[in-house]
């Protein structure tokens, strides 16, 4: 059964302008493994753009409840490249409290534009 389905977009200069503007927002938003490749570079703007798109609509799916932490929800690649959702602290309250047992998650970049579907399931 789906419990809730979430979409978001972010423009990807204005989001690279953003962390360029304000260095301590990346940490904030992501945990390390997000923000850097397995290489240890720092991952590129339109990742970084996707994943945060992600998270908001993680919010979204949930129904977008005050206090969530950005850091509580980590996107992750698999080998594979299927993009996958791991959840903690306060997403993870939250989506236990409305049944949620899985997550679809899609990620996307072209046009200077990232998106993300969350898909939650219970």
């Amino acid at each position: 059964m789906i419990i809730g389905v979430g979409i978001d977009v972010a423009e990807i200069d204005r989001f690279g302008a953003a962390l360029d503007r304000t260095p301590e927002l990346a940490h904030r938003l992501f945990i390390p493994s997000e923000l850097l490749l397995p290489s240890g570079e720092r991952r590129g703007t339109a990742s970084l753009a996707a994943r945060f798109a992600a998270k908001e609509a993680v919010a979204k799916a949930l129904g977008a409840p005050a206090g969530l932490h950005w850091t509580d929800a980590e996107v992750y690649v698999e080998d594979s490249g299927r993009p996958r959702l791991r959840v903690r602290g306060t997403v993870e309250r939250c989506a236990a409290a409305l049944g949620v047992r899985s997550w679809h998650v899609s990620l996307s970049h072209d046009a200077g534009v990232a998106s993300a579907v969350v898909i939650a399931e219970g």
